[in-house]
């Protein structure tokens, strides 16, 4: 049956899946096929070469689909910035009505799309940057976790760390990304707090995600240990399908004399790897990929993926529930008031009234 969290009921949706947009991935196939599965399809606004382009897509994924869907829009460095404000009133002027935001100062687009009552899904990889963008009024935060694939931040914090922490400190509700293939994933992920997850690489290896089927291959061949961090030296690592490119890559940073960035910048172009995904050749550059391809051993519709995520869900949440025995036989009083901690006691709510953490 379908679930009823935070996120299915704000976004209209009936299963607590979310496709995050990917570069060169997140066209209209697929985010069509997401939607009509019961998820949320997501279009990658930078994918489009323009903002023009992007009403173009916008209005080709309406004709795909009845359901809702949304539109990812990330922000990062560049000599010369994307015409993100112009993508924003793209998104605004077509009708869509969930964002979801990444990347470097995202302010001004932030407030720029809940002015024109966007729900706003913002990707953070720490809770310290999740607390600034609450400040800026998000409506729901992504926390990925240092398994996802491309950027992964630079704490390292793995998600079920992660996921913990935003459960302790967040106010505002939160879904989980990075790692999930499955249901058994999804079901953890609510068990840890989470209103539901976002799965990147898993749905590219899906029979409607617009990239060659040698792609989705390599990601069923490979291994969790399979992929390769790159750009660590410059503090913007980026989690790559370990190929012969991102191996060279790698080599080519650790190796570098004079510390620049231009000594591995030929290995990390981004036009080589949106070639991967027409060609073929999974060593022709660099793509991204996470090490939840250690968990994916098939290549199915979007339909039969989320059907079967659901059911998994479902299982697994009933299996954990049926371990529970003597209900009400507990002893009562052992637990703190808020805002104290007992003496060898964990107190998850200390944190919410000001005792612990703050800088994470």
């Amino acid at each position: 049956m379908p679930f009823a969290t935070a996120l299915t009921r704000q976004l209209g949706i009936k299963i607590p899946v979310v496709q995050g947009g990917m570069q060169w991935v997140g066209y209209a196939e697929l985010a069509s096929a997401v939607s009509n599965a019961g998820g949320l399809g997501i279009l990658t606004a930078l994918t489009q070469p323009s903002p023009a382009d992007l009403r173009k897509e916008i209005q080709r994924c309406k004709t795909m689909t009845p359901h809702p869907f949304g539109v990812n829009l990330t922000l990062l460095p560049a000599l010369v910035p994307p015409d993100y404000h112009g993508y924003a009133q793209a998104i605004i002027d077509e009708g869509i009505r969930i964002v979801e935001t990444a990347g470097n100062s995202p302010g001004p687009v932030i407030r720029q799309l809940k002015a024109a009552g966007c729900t706003v899904l913002h990707k953070c990889t720490t809770v310290r940057h999740a607390r600034s963008a609450v400040a800026l009024g998000v409506d729901f935060l992504s926390i990925d976790g240092f398994e996802c694939a491309g950027h992964v931040g630079e704490s390292d914090v793995t998600n079920f760390i992660l996921l913990s922490r935003a459960r302790q400190s967040l106010t505002v509700p939160f879904i989980a990304s990075g790692g999930f293939a499955d249901g058994q994933g999804l079901a953890a992920a609510l068990a840890l707090g989470a209103e539901g997850i976002n799965m990147g690489t898993r749905f590219m290896c899906t029979i409607e995600a617009p990239i060659h089927h040698n792609v989705k291959v390599a990601i069923v061949e490979a291994q969790e240990t399979d992929t390769e961090l790159v750009l660590r030296r410059w503090r913007n690592t980026s989690r790559l399908f370990a190929n012969k490119v991102a191996k060279e890559a790698v080599k080519a940073e650790r190796e570098s004399v004079s510390g620049k960035f231009e000594d591995v910048a030929p290995f990390v172009s981004g036009k080589r790897g949106r070639e991967v995904f027409v060609n073929g050749d999974v060593d022709y550059g660099v793509w991204t990929a996470g090490q939840v391809i250690g968990l994916i051993h098939d290549i199915p519709s979007c339909q039969e993926l989320v059907e079967r995520i659901e059911r998994e869900a479902e299982e697994t949440l009933d299996k954990a529930s049926s371990l529970i025995v003597g209900r009400g036989s507990r002893p009562q009083g052992k637990q703190p008031p808020p805002g104290e901690v007992g003496k060898n006691m964990n107190n998850p709510g200390a944190e919410m009234w000001g005792i612990g953490k703050t800088k994470i």
